[in-house]
């Protein structure tokens, strides 16, 4: 929600106009108007209708707006060609130079792309600009800083800034419309179509000297019209009046007769009225240029703002200041929807890790027989069951180590050959002969006392072809107990020794 302040200085009467918006709601909320030769002076009467709209301590709102009077400025089209459309800003100052009265130097400008192309010089862009001397629009800043201790946000020029008043006034929507902000001894002549304002011009008479000057003013809106027209422009449809003049009376009507065009007050804009009083409420459209710089404001802004290049608007810290306690709700709301997000994931983790502790017993318990929720434990046992080592993964016993035993229990005295020694995954198979089937059986319990064999068998024998020898096949596993889980690894040294027999004694028996 923000509040603005629409500033309008005329040459004798300061109009403040308050607007506050909100989601999809605008609402006006005060309006004062303060002569400033009862007031003494333009900075009392600034005081005094700020003070009317907004209270004794009612601060000035989120922003101010002011306009710079239509005489101190010019509003100009530019015709641009269609290529220089993404560099208009860096070609205008070149097309202004030449056609102002005084150096582009000390100038501010602010433009509008027209819609549509111009036919005059083939395709170009119209564009609108509005220009004033970088001077006249800081003292206006500084009459307000002076005045408010506050600077405007928005300076407009002339009568634009009536044009903000287009979502609420449908009819400044209709066709081609003229709108005559009636001053005291100037008027603003603002020309729309379709809702965009496409031309703008000064006179210099008023309501004063009325009614012996009303000739003279229509003879100059009439000038208006017409050099409207010379520029291409549409003729208007219909002609509304607004700002102090708007309620003189017999205006509408002589200058209908006079323009032959109809002539009627501006309409009451549809905004919602807080506290309007009914005086101020039946004399609305007096504050039509205040309304309007406090809805330009907002958004979708129609019109000039002069608040550029050396004069563009900066906050200061007092902005700031006020919106501390904003800012500082924010952050709580930021703060308590974080501590929240961070809760739901941390109960969010809790349960996951409840369901997979429960995951873990289950399978501690079917696996390794003993049910725990720990990961430490579970490594624990696991380790346990697994304790077999990977320092050496050679095993205690292989198949040098089986010929090195067979010819140590081969005993000297005994005739042994062996034909074929097959060792398939720890299996061993030995076709051999001997001199008799004892000498087989003696060879098979003699590897029965061996740590690393077991199950030894004689699976088969027969007698040699051609003579008094046996044939026999023996069979046993190699399987020492180091190599079960659990077991520990001979050492490194037994395993030397072994080496070490194995190459001193024969593979063979005699």
């Amino acid at each position: 929600m923000s509040t603005w302040l629409g500033i309008d200085i005329g040459t004798t009467a300061v109009k403040v106009a308050a607007v506050r918006t909100a989601y999809r709601k605008v609402q006006l909320l005060g309006l004062a108007s303060v002569e400033v030769a009862q007031a003494g002076g333009v900075t009392e009467a600034l005081v005094q209708a700020t003070r009317a709209v907004m209270g004794e301590r009612g601060g000035l709102g989120d922003a101010i707006a002011i306009s710079l009077e239509g005489q101190r400025g010019t509003v100009k089209v530019v015709g641009l060609p269609a290529s220089a459309q993404k560099q208009i800003a860096e070609v205008l100052p070149f097309e202004l130079e030449s056609a102002l009265p005084f150096d582009i130097e000390e100038a501010v400008y602010d433009y509008r792309v027209l819609p549509g192309l111009r036919e005059t010089k083939g395709e170009e862009l119209a564009v609108l600009v509005g220009v004033a001397k970088t001077s006249d629009v800081a003292a206006r800043i500084d009459l307000i800083k002076g005045a408010l201790s506050a600077e405007p946000e928005r300076v407009g020029i002339g009568a634009f800034p009536i044009a903000n008043l287009l979502p609420y006034v449908p009819v400044l929507g209709e066709g081609v419309v003229a709108i005559v902000d009636l001053g005291t001894v100037s008027s603003d002549v603002l020309v729309m179509k379709g809702g965009e304002p496409l031309f703008a011009r000064t006179v210099a008479l008023g309501t004063k000297g009325l009614p012996g000057t009303a000739a003279k003013l229509a003879r100059e809106l009439r000038t208006t019209i017409a050099a409207h027209r010379s520029q291409g422009g549409e003729p208007p449809t219909r002609l509304l009046l607004c700002g102090g003049g708007a309620y003189v009376s017999g205006a509408e009507a002589f200058l209908s007769s006079a323009l032959d065009i109809p002539v009627e007050v501006l309409p009451t804009p549809a905004l919602e009225m807080v506290s309007v009083s009914p005086e101020h409420h039946a004399a609305l459209a007096r504050f039509s240029k205040a309304i309007g710089l406090a809805l330009g404001l907002g958004p979708r802004s129609v019109g000039f703002n002069l608040r550029k290049g050396p004069l563009a608007f900066e906050r200061g810290f007092a902005w700031v200041k006020e919106k501390v306690p904003l800012l500082a709700g924010l952050a709580a709301v930021i703060l308590v929807s974080f501590l929240f997000s961070a809760w739901a994931q941390l109960y969010a983790k809790s349960k996951d890790k409840a369901v997979l502790e429960k995951a873990l017993s289950m399978v501690t318990k079917d696996v390794l027989n003993e049910e725990t929720s720990s990961p430490s434990r579970a490594n624990e046992l696991l380790a346990s069951q697994t304790s077999l080592s990977d320092d050496d993964p050679l095993p205690h016993a292989d198949s040098f180590d089986v010929m090195v035993k067979l010819s140590e229990l081969i005993p000297p005295s005994m005739t042994h050959d062996i034909e074929e020694l097959d060792i398939q995954k720890q299996h061993v198979i030995v076709h051999g002969i001997v001199g008799s089937i004892p000498d087989a059986q003696a060879i098979k319990t003699s590897l029965e006392s061996e740590r690393c064999f077991a199950d030894p068998k004689i699976t088969r024998t027969t007698a040699q072809v051609g003579g008094t020898a046996q044939k026999y096949v023996l069979e046993f596993d190699i399987k020492c107990p180091e190599d079960v889980k659990g077991g520990a690894k001979k050492p490194a040294a037994a395993a030397g020794a072994a080496a070490s027999s194995a190459a001193t004694q024969p593979t063979g028996g005699k």
